[in-house]
């Protein structure tokens, strides 16, 4: 188990022909919580899509990626590993960009409604 604090988290979990890796991503506060939620769940729907990806995550983790001995064999092992870092930096964007388009939207809306009690 790896952690940079108690919101982020990775876990190894090496075996005799695969590795299971665990990721618990950030989650400063409560919309970015529902968000990781919402965002994790329609990935791992797709799970078929990235291969490694696993359905279901392992528990108290956000999302959870299992590469097995066939899969090095057909991959490479550094696009592998380009792959999984640069999917884990782009979950991170998304999430952010979501929640600046949330907050945006939020305001505008507060903005509107606020406007019918000034006139």
């Amino acid at each position: 188990k790896i952690s940079r604090n108690e919101n982020e988290m990775v876990l190894i979990e090496p075996s005799v022909n695969s590795v299971r890796m665990s990721v618990c991503i950030k989650q400063a506060d409560d919309i970015e919580e529902i968000l990781t939620k919402k965002f994790t769940r329609f990935l791992c729907q797709r799970a078929e899509q990235f291969v490694i990806l696993r359905r279901n995550a392992v528990s108290d983790y956000d999302i959870s990626f299992l590469v097995t001995h066939s899969h090095l064999e057909v991959m490479y092992k550094h696009k592998l590993i380009d792959f999984i870092m640069s999917f884990l930096e782009d979950i991170d964007k998304e999430i952010s960009g979501m929640k600046i388009a949330t907050n945006t939207r939020g305001r505008m809306v507060a903005q509107e409604y606020m406007k019918k009690f000034i006139m």
